[in-house]
């Protein structure tokens, strides 16, 4: 940390009290302390940007404590419903954070009732805090500097009381980081990103559209393109990603599997585009064991084929027009941040025509294939003039080498030197999104059709009513396997536990120790999936009829135990429940409404029973 001792050190406002906000005043902002800003806030964006990959896509939280321009503490969010970024960084500076300065990539803000990060900071005596961006998140967004603030400590939030342009590098990595977050918040649909491979058949300068570049030979064969170095950074965009998008000419010509390789980390969702489903009978794809596929088509194609792909446990999804734009809003529904789309030109054009493609990852190998036939990354765009072409913005270079193998300690056969070249279609938005706001409770998501006038909807934690999701960050006390009570995370980690209590096989137990070490609700939920489809030996034999008891028991635990999770519940009296999840058709209202909604109903049977019981109560 030479380079930062090296910056002056610009003291903290004295403590004035709870309720007495206490800022620099701008004129002595030095560029000493901007340039020590600077470094350790874009410092908290790529400690953020540490979780990428080790589980579902999440908004990214970091957090850095310096004191006199050291840094004394970091973390990051790992996963929701893990510990926050701030405590962990509290905990690693001990007593240096007193008196320290706190660096935070985003406002922090998760679930209802989690005052953890803030907290964390004020019982730490953090005297200073520097926010990147506040949270894009309308029920959340100024929240937490807001709660800071009413505790005595200065808060400056890069472009209010810090000058933007001072610290700009520091705000692109804050936006960067969080970007699937802010696209998804603003556009309504998830941050896409087009990955392509193509070789360098090119007149004149290399441009990531340009007609003559190849991603395969007039055969269609396009393996490989790109060299081993190359598709180790496919490999970890995918890591990134909630779903990846092919269309049905991949998994003709190709047969991909599409997984991210990333060591048994999270595994995205794999998505094909079909209107006429027009698709191989056997593929890749229709493989589910170890990763989920969903195929989107046109109403009404090939029902018999839809039946059999649905027997492989492939979601088959219909549409009255497949269109990119449609799929997208369906993917919103899902809850999805992030999208990477490695289709062939004919869908990437129009997927870039309906504007959901908001940044391009180009590979550019070293090599001519040639041949008039060959495809090209995109198709026809409608484009006659060069004053026509889509400028991308803030663009990337990178020669992918063997200097570069060094870095990422892969120095097998095909090194390259590749070329990549990324940048933006689409400018990242603004910080004022139209957000439903948490008094808004019918429109949270639009693909659901409401058949009441009075709904609540419910899906990701960092909702609004995200606490009544079982991935929420609230831990519960029942027993476990021996019949002691146990501290649960949450909720997921002990209904995915149940499935395989009471059977006396020690691999059964082995899976029951795996899920409680499990770090995240998503990692526990993910090893309890996998083991009931591959090992349906080691689950309970009354599972099924079990389950909806065993998910009573977590629910009941959990708002008995946190007053005030059951406050919240009770606030939502004369309002139906409905857990927003357009896939699960047990669980979730489905699509259309067409699912059954076993977890909203349950929330409405707890809700009763608290009633219940309090009115019991209030007669004594």
């Amino acid at each position: 940390m030479a380079l930062l001792s090296s910056f002056i050190a610009i003291p903290t406002s004295p403590y004035f009290g709870a309720h007495t906000p206490c800022r620099i005043p701008r004129q002595i902002w030095s560029a000493a302390s901007s340039a020590q800003d600077n470094v350790l806030l874009q410092r908290s964006a790529e400690a953020a940007d540490r979780s990428a990959g080790h589980t579902a896509p999440h908004p990214n939280f970091g957090c850095v404590i310096a004191a006199s321009g050291e840094v004394v503490g970091e973390g990051f969010l790992y996963a929701q419903g893990t510990k926050c970024a701030e405590l962990q960084a509290v905990e690693a500076a001990k007593e240096l954070a007193r008196g320290a300065t706190a660096y935070l990539n985003m406002e922090p803000g998760d679930c209802y009732g989690d005052e953890t990060p803030v907290s964390s900071l004020v019982q730490a005596g953090i005297s200073r805090v520097v926010v990147g961006i506040r949270n894009p998140l309308g029920h959340l967004r100024g929240k937490a500097i807001n709660a800071l603030r009413n505790e005595g400590i200065q808060v400056e939030v890069v472009g209010e009381e810090l000058p933007s342009k001072k610290m700009e590098m520091a705000l692109k990595s804050c936006l960067v980081v969080n970007a699937p977050l802010l696209y998804r918040a603003a556009f309504r649909v998830p941050f896409s990103v087009l990955k392509y491979a193509m070789t360098l058949d090119v007149d004149g300068q290399c441009l990531p559209f340009c007609d003559s570049g190849k991603i395969a030979a007039s055969s269609g064969d396009a393996s490989w393109v790109s060299s081993k170095l190359s598709r180790g950074r496919v490999f970890e965009l995918r890591g990134r990603s909630d779903a990846i998008v092919v269309g049905g000419n991949t998994v003709r010509r190709d047969d991909p599997r599409l997984t991210a390789r990333n060591g048994g980390y999270h595994v995205p969702a794999r998505v094909v585009m079909s209107k006429s489903l027009n698709l191989p009978e056997e593929a890749n794809l229709w493989n589910t064991d170890n990763a989920y596929t969903i195929v989107a088509t046109q109403r009404g194609a090939r029902k018999d084929f839809q039946e059999k792909l649905a027997k492989k446990g492939v979601e088959v999804v219909e549409f009255d027009m497949l269109n990119p734009r449609d799929v997208m809003e369906y993917c919103y529904s899902r809850g999805y941040l992030s999208i990477l789309w490695e289709c062939g030109g004919e869908l990437a054009a129009p997927a870039i025509a309906s504007g959901v493609i908001h940044k391009v990852y180009a590979f550019i190998a070293p090599k001519i294939i040639g041949g008039r036939g060959a495809p090209s990354p995109v198709g026809e765009l409608g484009m006659i003039q060069m004053s026509q072409a889509l400028d991308l913005i803030d663009v990337s270079r990178e020669v992918l080498d063997v200097k570069n193998a060094f870095l990422h300690g892969d120095l097998e056969e095909e090194i390259g030197p590749d070329i990549l070249i990324s940048g933006f279609l689409q400018p990242i938005p603004d910080m004022s999104p139209v957000i439903p706001s948490i008094d808004e409770t019918a429109v949270l998501d639009p693909t659901v059709s409401p058949f009441e006038s009075k709904i609540i909807f419910f899906y990701k934690t960092w909702d609004p009513f995200g606490a009544f999701s079982n991935f929420s960050p609230h831990f519960i006390w029942l027993p476990d396997e021996t019949g002691d009570s146990f501290l649960w995370p949450t909720v997921e980690h002990y209904y995915q536990a149940q499935k395989f209590m009471g059977i006396d096989k020690p691999l059964a137990k082995d899976f029951i120790q795996q899920i409680k070490r499990a770090r995240s609700p998503e990692e526990a939920a993910r090893i309890g999936r996998k083991v009931q489809k591959e090992r349906s030996e080691l689950v309970h034999p009354d599972w099924e009829e079990m389950k909806v008891d065993v998910m009573h028991r977590g629910l009941r635990c959990k708002f008995s135990i946190h007053p005030h999770l059951n406050s919240l519940l009770r606030s939502t009296v004369g309002f139906i429940l409905v857990e927003a999840s357009a896939h699960d058709l047990f669980w979730g209202g489905g699509r259309e409404g067409e699912g059954l909604n076993y977890m909203g109903r349950l929330l409405m049977h707890v809700r009763s029973e608290i009633l219940q019981e309090a009115a019991a109560d209030s007669m004594l």
